[in-house]
């Protein structure tokens, strides 16, 4: 596959090498820009997954460790014609990260690292600490100390993965990642300011068009960042090599209490305005300074989208509505997606005749503390009236 490696600060370009994560002259992000054969074909293409796809992601993998990742299930609503949810829940650990980890920890695998660390809100920590158990790699968890769901630092520790936590939010955490990174050079980071882990992640659009062709709209749940631009990357590749003719509206949901790439592009900011202690329900966007805000804004202005915030508020209901009405157990990062799309039907900017693909990134039991505040009847009965109870409802 020819390509190669763009700096998104300093514009400096560099050969397609796996060794190269951040930019060698001034440390800034990088993209893959890749250009695949004209001639690809999905009907040529064998197998499920991410590895599916394995001509379109650039790098070389010596060794692949995969979980059977992706293939996830797009859903049509049931109760809106044109709405379609892709349930990255389905994935191995629960969430969307597991794409990108197959191809960062066959990244690592290949180059002959022995150790991989990353920082997490919870759903890369769980797939990092999998995927690592799997490839036979030593793996360190930079965690903000009391911020990660129950049920993703459950799967943490079950993965036997080293868990450091640390007094601070996210960002903290991130930060120390970036700076061990730089100051080690023997461990291999899985954070999505790697761009070998993007690669994973834009499958998912390659997924929908399989699936359903090219949408209207596709909208994301957004905290780091990187997902939004990878799945903008993978329809801008299809298009570029001819197999489709444009490319959806790429659009972002923010929790309100962390929405600094929302709020930037309603005020019309070319940066962010970054918060020191995010809040929100939604713990996996709880993140205030997203490293890939600048992939992240590359996407939504050059698909001609835009990004909004809901609050928690919005988010739990929204949960379980999805739940109740569709069927599906989402976390609440991903019913932001869901909160994000009724409001935005609601004021006119997307219409129900449009083709919308919502993003759901993780599955509701990644955090079982959400799903309990939903109310519920709980009824304590003798066993002889339960008959009672049911057919005095149904009258």
């Amino acid at each position: 596959m020819q390509g190669y490696l763009k700096c998104l600060d300093c514009g400096s370009e560099y050969p397609i090498q796996q060794d190269i994560i951040t930019c060698p002259k001034c440390g800034g992000l990088l993209e893959i820009i890749v250009e695949p054969k004209k001639d690809f074909s999905f009907s040529k293409l064998k197998g499920k997954g991410v590895w599916r796809y394995r001509e379109l992601i650039a790098g070389e993998y010596k060794h692949i460790v995969s979980l059977n990742e992706g293939n996830t299930p797009l859903i049509a609503s049931s109760t809106s014609k044109n709405l379609y949810f892709k349930f990255e829940g389905a994935n191995p650990t629960g969430s969307f990260k597991d794409r990108g980890m197959t191809v960062a920890i066959s990244s690592a695998k290949s180059l002959n690292y022995k150790v991989v660390v990353a920082a997490s809100t919870g759903n890369t920590a769980a797939s990092a600490a999998a995927y690592a158990s799997r490839a036979g790699l030593r793996s360190y968890i930079v965690l903000p100390k009391g911020k990660v769901a129950l049920g993703k630092l459950a799967q943490s520790i079950l993965y036997g993965t080293t868990i450091l936590e640390v007094d601070g939010s996210f960002d903290v955490a991130m930060n120390s990642v970036m700076k061990l990174y730089r100051e080690l050079k023997i461990v291999y980071p899985l954070n999505s300011f790697n761009p070998w882990r993007l690669e994973g992640q834009k499958t998912i659009a390659f997924e929908i068009v399989e699936d359903i062709g090219v949408p209207d709209n596709v909208i994301v749940p957004v905290g780091n960042a990187g997902n939004i631009y990878a799945i903008w990357k993978g329809f801008v590749e299809l298009m570029n090599i001819g197999v489709t003719d444009k490319v959806p509206r790429m659009i972002g949901i923010q929790a309100e209490g962390a929405a600094p790439i929302a709020k930037a592009l309603e005020k019309g900011l070319d940066k962010p305005e970054f918060i020191d202690s995010p809040e929100t329900v939604a713990s996996a966007i709880r993140i205030g300074k997203p490293v890939n805000w600048k992939k992240a804004i590359k996407a939504i202005k050059s698909s001609n989208g835009f990004a909004t915030y809901v609050s928690d508020s919005e988010i739990l209901e929204a949960q379980k509505e999805l739940a109740r009405r569709e069927g599906i157990g989402a976390e609440p990062a991903s019913a932001a997606s869901y909160a994000g799309y009724l409001k935005l039907v609601n004021s006119g900017k997307i219409d129900k005749s449009e083709k919308t693909v919502l993003i759901l990134t993780g599955h509701a039991l990644k955090d079982p503390d959400a799903m309990i505040k939903a109310e519920s009847r709980r009824i304590l009965v003798n066993p002889e009236h339960i008959n009672e109870i049911i057919l005095s409802d149904l009258k």
